[in-house]
């Protein structure tokens, strides 16, 4: 990573005595990458749907807080960010949203209730969460806010058509926010992993390249936050790929995609 891009947020190296709200914690990359801050140092609040996941969580990790939370019904993110506030005596020192929905689906078999499952828990679900989390942010001046996004995100994808939108609209959500926070002291990064195996990617029938453990998402992930980058995409045996395919002219680009992936 270039040294301007390493600088973009204050570097947090060391969770000792740090606090984090991670939503979406049950599986995969939310769960790996909370059990990473706890094995840190760091007081770790976890969220999500499936509250049995969420309290055998908490259960074997002494002073983790679990609240059970639907990203799509603002009342009871709100509530659960009071109840964050008030356990943790303050505004948390990282919110990291890593909830997220996804199907394979293709314009050909346009499902419309799929959408919009997709943009609730993909993108409003965030919106939910900002609205309930930032009043607390910037009255403490600061803190910092993470979103978990794709390379799915990048450019349009077979089978993503319900959910590359919504990580695009994260990209571009996480810069906007990047512009208006961190002058007031708060700090803000995109997450934009490859695959990863989670019960999300178990749903792929096809061969998935680069495929990494939630375990090594999450170290990527603190590395990030380490070096106080701004995005984190990984592994860079493939991202690197995906970045460069992003900058192709358009007809290179649709070429280049449908002979990939034999769409």
């Amino acid at each position: 990573m270039p040294l301007l891009q390493a600088r973009l947020n204050l570097p947090m190296p060391d969770w000792q005595g740090r606090s984090a709200w991670v939503i979406g914690a049950s599986t995969g990359i939310g769960r790996a990458t909370a059990e990473a801050l706890q094995a840190r140092g760091a007081r770790v609040v976890v969220s999500a749907r499936d509250g049995a996941a969420l309290q055998d969580f908490a259960n074997s990790r002494p002073g983790c807080l679990a609240l059970a939370l639907d990203v799509s019904q603002p009342g009871t993110v709100a509530a659960a960010a009071q109840a964050v506030h008030t356990a943790l005596g303050a505004a948390p020192d990282l919110v990291l949203y890593c909830a997220g929905y996804y199907r394979p689906l293709r314009a050909t078999a346009f499902d419309l209730e799929e959408m919009q499952k997709h943009l609730a828990v993909n993108y409003v679900g965030v919106l939910h969460v900002l609205d309930a989390v930032l009043p607390m942010l910037l009255q403490a001046g600061q803190g910092h806010i993470a979103l978990v996004g794709s390379v799915a995100g990048y450019r349009g994808l077979p089978m993503s058509l319900a959910y590359g939108p919504t990580k695009a609209a994260l990209n571009n959500l996480a810069e906007n926010l990047y512009l208006d926070l961190h002058p007031q002291g708060l700090g803000v990064s995109i997450i934009n992993p490859g695959f990863v195996e989670t019960p999300l990617t178990a749903q792929n029938s096809f061969r998935m390249p680069a495929l990494i453990s939630p375990a090594e998402a999450a170290q990527h992930i603190l590395q990030g936050w380490a070096r106080g980058q701004f995005e984190m995409n990984f592994p860079r045996r493939f991202t690197r790929w995906m970045r460069l395919l992003r900058c192709l002219p358009d007809r290179w680009y649709f070429a280049s995609v449908r002979r990939i992936t034999k769409a």
